[in-house]
């Protein structure tokens, strides 16, 4: 199982995590923990890899030492993690074309700091489409992460911190 998060601006806008989403992570055991960005605080990634190993990309306003993507692959899943400030649009069909760039069969992005999830099919490819939203500053949405059992097709779980 892997736990996907983004957008927790520790430092910038949020004091620390907070304890409803630290609780959750320990009780869902995730075997991998993907940040898609704008962590902001190097103390995030520090708790984050007590709870799992954590895999994290740089967001639009971190200075971390961290890449600007990074692609995985567990069970056979091939996953592409980005933040997404990068691209011209967060549209699906910008979305889709970068998860075919990046040659992955899930792309994790974050920036908008709400919920997404969908699946679109392009040169005869299906991509699946995931930004987890934020646990600490939510866009119109409720805070939570997401979990992912990383299947053929993927499963996933949005939980909500209240």
């Amino acid at each position: 199982m892997i736990a996907v998060l983004s957008d927790t601006h520790v430092g910038d806008k949020a004091k620390a995590l907070p304890l409803p989403l630290l609780e959750r992570l320990r009780e869902t055991r995730p075997e991998l923990i993907l940040h898609a960005g704008d962590i902001t605080s190097p103390e995030v990634l520090e708790t984050l890899e007590e709870i799992a190993p954590t895999v994290a990309v740089r967001g639009n306003v971190d200075y971390l030492n961290l890449p600007e993507g990074e692609t995985i692959e567990v069970q056979g899943l091939r996953i592409g993690l980005i933040h997404g400030h990068q691209l011209l649009s967060l549209n699906a069909q910008f979305l889709t074309l970068k998860a075919l760039d990046m040659e992955v069969d899930l792309l994790i992005f974050g920036h908008t700091h709400r919920f997404y999830f969908d699946s679109f099919s392009l040169y005869g490819r299906r991509v699946y489409l995931l930004n987890p939203g934020s646990p600490t500053f939510p866009r119109w949405d409720e805070p939570g992460f997401v979990i992912i059992k990383p299947e053929e097709e993927p499963e996933v779980k949005r939980i909500k911190l209240w």
